[in-house]
């Protein structure tokens, strides 16, 4: 299983980090240890002081495709959950003034929560669907996949052209704004209309 991570989908996003909006979807990966396992924390690791939370839409591909048309990309998947992308702010910073890839800080072990799915026939519209992140039991995050630069289906399209996608394979579709350092003892739970899927303590 591979975990296929969309930067940039949001504008606001964009925004909030000063980062250029791209031309095409900006891709980068995370290796099969960067999954957190269920029912353990988050363990703050000590190579970073600025460890941010990035909620994002999930999707599960259900079977093997490649270089599949934006038309046909529903196919792929009928299952989504939400999930955490946690980022090493200060490190991705660093390496990015090096002009350096930013694996180191985004893919260490435990970056990538992944919440409990749910079939994608239970919502009317997929691109009209609001997720959001409390922390310690307030709105820190909240998104709407209707403000997504590029939707599920188109993403599912463009990552196809370079990665053949498997069953199992998990694609993070992006941030909304709002991201933001986490702290020792802090509780983050994701909601995807109102369902909570996943409830993570940080230590």
């Amino acid at each position: 299983m591979k975990i296929i991570c969309i930067g940039r989908n949001y504008a606001k996003h964009i925004e909030e980090l000063k980062n250029e909006r791209p031309s095409e979807p900006v891709i980068f990966m995370k290796p099969d240890s960067a999954v957190l396992l269920k029912q353990h924390p988050f363990v703050i690791p000590e190579f970073s002081n600025d460890i941010h939370h990035e909620i994002e839409l999930i999707v599960k591909i259900n079977k093997v495709g490649k270089y599949i048309d934006t038309k046909f990309a529903h196919k792929y998947y009928d299952e989504i959950s939400v999930g955490i992308d946690f980022t090493a702010r200060d490190l991705q910073n660093e390496l990015k003034s090096k002009g350096l890839p930013w694996e180191k800080a985004k893919s260490f072990d435990g970056s990538a929560v992944i919440g409990d799915f749910l079939p994608k026939s239970q919502f009317n519209s997929l691109e009209n669907i609001t997720f959001e992140l409390t922390k310690n039991g307030e709105t820190v995050q909240k998104g709407n996949t209707d403000f997504m630069l590029w939707k599920i289906d188109e993403l599912i399209s463009y990552v196809s052209q370079y990665f053949t996608l498997k069953i199992g394979d998990i694609i993070f579709t992006g941030t909304p704004e709002g991201v933001a350092v986490v702290k020792s003892d802090d509780v983050l739970e994701g909601f995807l209309e109102g369902n909570k899927l996943f409830s993570i303590q940080i230590k």
